[in-house]
């Protein structure tokens, strides 16, 4: 156990990290472009007003990826019920046209996945900082050659 992964308080000491997976409603890739940097921003902010440590972070194309420290004042699912119900606003008020994309209001699907990193904090963030690159290697090894059965020409991948 590392000295500077502990953190305390006036009569606590922690060591409170998790791994966080969480995507949006089904799972559509609208993660890249302006709002990867959008979502970006508003995530640290969110984490930044509860206190919460960002250790590693990574946006791929159909769900995040979060290695964080969280108080022990706060459990995990009050915790992703501020930061997924907030961002959603966030999201839609800064960009409205996703109103009419994903209604509702709703941008991130239901649930999420959590795990205690323990003393296994250094893979997984090697994890997540390289998912996304392991993401394209395997796209590019399920790549299919799409050909129109009416015109017999190939068609790009949708």
């Amino acid at each position: 156990m590392k000295e500077k992964d502990i953190k305390s308080l006036e009569h606590t000491t922690w060591r409170c990290q998790y791994h966080i997976v969480f995507s949006p409603k089904y799972r559509r890739m609208a993660i890249y472009g302006q709002l990867k940097k959008d979502i970006g921003w508003i995530l640290r902010k969110l984490c930044g007003e509860k206190g919460v440590e960002i250790i590693q972070a990574e946006a791929c194309p159909d769900h995040i990826h979060m290695l964080v420290s969280i108080p022990p004042k706060y459990s995990i699912s009050s915790f992703m019920g501020f930061l997924k119900g907030k961002s959603s606003l966030m999201i839609f008020d800064r960009h409205a046209n996703l109103k009419y994309k994903y209604g509702n209001r709703t941008f991130w699907a239901r649930g999420y996945y959590v795990d205690n990193v323990g003393r296994n904090k250094e893979k997984i963030k090697e994890y997540i900082k390289n998912q996304l690159a392991q993401d394209q290697i395997e796209d590019q090894m399920s790549l299919k050659e799409f050909i129109d059965p009416f015109t017999g020409s190939k068609n790009k991948k949708a």
